[in-house]
């Protein structure tokens, strides 16, 4: 009988936290490296919307940003504690001072940078966008890019996404990344 070579595995070394833009694909991505490395996909806005029953956007109109934005700050931190996981996090999480310190304690992060045309390309026709309800959503889109491109740019990793890339491909390169820095090992 032949001997079975053992098969090289993918090991998350600590949570990965996906920040950028609404559209920039932080939950496609996430939910194929969560498969790849065998981890749970969390995405904080989806625990949010669940433990309150309403949407972000109910959220939003019902109780303010401010206090979306101190659900996320608790959510973040909750999910964090756990296991080693891929987080997902809502475009805004990242720009709040104390979420970036809190994030980067305890995680590695990385930035999914895309570009204008791809966003609106994937947001345009969403309802789910409550920052976009405005006379002219383009505009505001294009507006929150320059205005959170900055605190994007503080993220340990970035990745600048390839509109002509699938979400495999995409997922390879993000991969490659993690390996790079350790924030994924191969074990044999």
């Amino acid at each position: 009988m032949g001997e079975t070579m053992p098969k090289n595995r993918l090991r998350l070394t600590r949570t990965l936290v996906l920040v950028g833009m609404m559209g920039a694909g932080k939950t496609a991505i996430g939910r194929a490296l969560a498969a790849r490395l065998r981890v749970e996909m969390c995405d904080s806005d989806a625990e949010i919307v669940d433990s309150a029953r309403m949407s972000i956007a109910e959220i939003f109109e019902r109780d303010g940003e401010a206090f979306f934005r101190d659900r996320e700050r608790e959510v973040i931190a909750r999910l964090l504690e756990g296991a080693p996981c891929i987080l997902s996090t809502g475009g805004g999480a990242w720009l709040s001072p104390e979420n970036r310190q809190m994030i980067s304690a305890r995680a590695a992060v990385l930035w999914l940078e895309a570009d204008l045309n791809l966003l609106w390309a994937r947001v345009r026709r969403k309802t789910t966008r409550p920052l976009l309800h405005t006379e002219n959503p383009r505009d505001t889109l294009a507006d929150l890019l320059e205005q959170r491109t900055p605190s994007y740019a503080m993220a340990e990793l970035k990745l600048t996404v390839n509109p002509g890339w699938s979400i495999a491909k995409t997922t390879d390169a993000v991969m490659a990344r993690l390996i790079a820095a350790d924030v994924v090992e191969i074990a044999e």
